[in-house]
């Protein structure tokens, strides 16, 4: 996230705020590190790869908002920052929820009939998985609702296009993993966990926020707003 907002100081202060050759370059690095992501994301049965390999793709997202090289571009970055910041520490919050030092739970199989058995934590990655995949009423449905409408504006519309495709690929591999929560039975027994702790407080924090920026957004927006007006 900081090297994110130290990028976009630093295009924004050695372009003084105007359209230039980087613009053309970002492009082209948006693009190949969306499907570069989500190709290798496709094809992983190990959910801790499979979130670090979707990393690449949002980073592409981001840099959507970077190439619209306008105010609300800007401010749409600074947005789903955070909301990704939330929603994937969430994610990796949750393996570490369940897994214990014998086994760590982080295969595919490893979350089938979750839903049945832990319902309470089944539902919080869920949300985790509907954000990540850009699904309504979440953080990530937001934030990239404001990355693809900044670069619309900066008529950036192949490139919206393309991420809108991308964005359309990982809702199946992240509905996988709500589908083996919900809708795949197991025999395995998760072990018991204790509802107070540092992962159990930082997941309820992570929730809150995934929640909290997809359903009140405008207020959030408006200060990534000033922050811009800021740094530029």
């Amino acid at each position: 996230a900081a090297g994110f907002a130290a990028m976009l100081r630093v295009l924004f202060s050695i372009t003084d705020g105007t359209v230039s050759d980087w613009v053309t370059v970002l492009w082209v690095i948006s693009v190949l590190t969306m499907f570069f992501g989500k190709i290798v994301a496709l094809v992983q049965k190990n959910i801790k790869r499979m979130l670090a390999y979707s990393s690449i793709a949002h980073a592409g997202y981001i840099l959507i908002g970077i190439v619209s090289w306008n105010q609300a571009g800007a401010s749409s970055v600074v947005f789903y920052l955070l909301s990704y910041t939330f929603m994937n520490i969430g994610a990796f919050g949750v393996i570490a929820f369940l897994s214990t030092k014998e086994k760590e739970f982080i295969e595919l199989e490893d979350f089938k009939g979750l839903g049945f058995q832990k319902p309470v934590i089944a539902i919080v990655m869920a949300i985790f998985m509907f954000s990540l995949a850009g699904l309504p009423p979440t953080a990530g449905f937001i934030g990239k609702f404001y990355l693809f409408s900044a670069a619309v504006k900066a008529g950036q519309i192949p490139l919206v296009i393309l991420g809108v495709v991308n964005s359309m690929i990982s809702v199946y591999y992240y509905l996988g993993v709500v589908v083996a929560m919900f809708m795949k039975q197991s025999d395995q027994k998760w072990p018991a966990t204790g509802l107070i702790s540092a992962v159990s407080l930082s997941l309820l924090l992570a929730t809150a926020g995934t929640l909290g920026l997809g359903l009140f957004p405008s207020y959030w927006i408006e200060i990534f707003q000033k922050i811009v007006v800021s740094m530029i």
